[in-house]
């Protein structure tokens, strides 16, 4: 767990829809293009230009005016006309909240998360996240009370394979979603798929050993976590429940006898069955 931009470089659409046309007609690769664009600004930036959107996305030039023009007249983009820069809007914002107010876990986990937080250990920051391509975005998260702690907030981005959070939302999904993913990082290379599949087999026998995955300085090396799926919907939507800190604080051994148990308990509630 942590805070950190995306896991990769800009998701490239016309790769994606160049390998996807033969399959999926019904892909609309202007709408595509139109969303990565809003994908393209990273952690701390306010501003891009559109020669920033063009290198990040691989589109010419020519096609990244039309698509900044319309989302300036959808109100997802602001435009600078001085200085030829653009930041997201409060459209942005409102598509955001809009997901997370359909998302009633997230309203139902203030309590179980709260009660994490506030455990023996003050330096424990707990979080919620949901899978997006090949990161784990975070929807809600307790920040421990101490100076020294990880500094998450919601929307950050941390890389699934490498991530607690994020092995443990791979190990609660359907087959067919799980795969996906491996196809999302075999298209950025086939070595991620490689090192993917390895950190999922060991997620996956440790949760049927533990009942939780872990990950000890494996995303950071000054950060420890643990983490559990929480399904819904017959697990139609897997989000990951995660508990960690600095791992000068937070050590391996309380986090497995005192915490695996509360996280545990806490998903069994958080996770809709049936």
């Amino acid at each position: 767990m942590g805070l950190m931009p995306s896991s990769g470089d800009s998701f490239r659409v016309d790769d994606f829809a160049a390998s996807t046309e033969e399959k999926d007609r019904n892909f609309v690769t202007a709408l595509a293009r139109g969303l990565d664009l809003l994908r393209c600004f990273r952690r701390n930036e306010i501003t891009l230009t559109n020669s920033d959107f063009s290198e990040r996305t691989g589109l010419p030039k020519a096609t990244i005016s039309r698509l900044t023009h319309t989302l300036c007249a959808l109100d997802y983009l602001v435009a600078d006309a001085r200085v030829g820069t653009y930041r997201l809007s409060a459209g942005v914002l409102q598509l955001g909240y809009g997901v997370l107010s359909a998302m009633d876990v997230v309203d139902r986990a203030e309590v179980e998360m709260s009660a994490l937080r506030d455990g023996p250990n003050t330096y424990v920051t707990v979080a919620l996240g949901e899978q997006h391509r090949l990161d784990v975005v975070y929807l809600m998260t307790k920040r421990s009370f101490e100076n020294v702690s990880l500094s998450i907030r919601v929307g950050s981005r941390l890389p699934i394979f490498q991530s607690a959070i994020g092995r443990s939302i791979l190990v609660g999904m359907q087959d067919e979603d799980r795969e996906r993913v491996f196809r999302f990082a075999h298209e950025h290379s086939p070595e991620m798929a490689a090192e993917g599949q390895k950190y999922y087999a060991e997620a996956a026998a440790e949760y049927a050993d533990k009942g939780f995955v872990s990950a000890y300085g494996t995303w950071r090396s000054d950060v420890n976590g643990i983490a559990v799926p929480v399904s819904t919907l017959n697990g139609a939507r897997v989000y990951g429940l995660n508990v960690g800190g600095p791992a000068f604080r937070v050590k391996k051994k309380q986090l497995e006898t005192v915490y695996a148990d509360l996280l545990k308990k806490a998903a069994d509630v958080l996770s809709v069955k049936g």
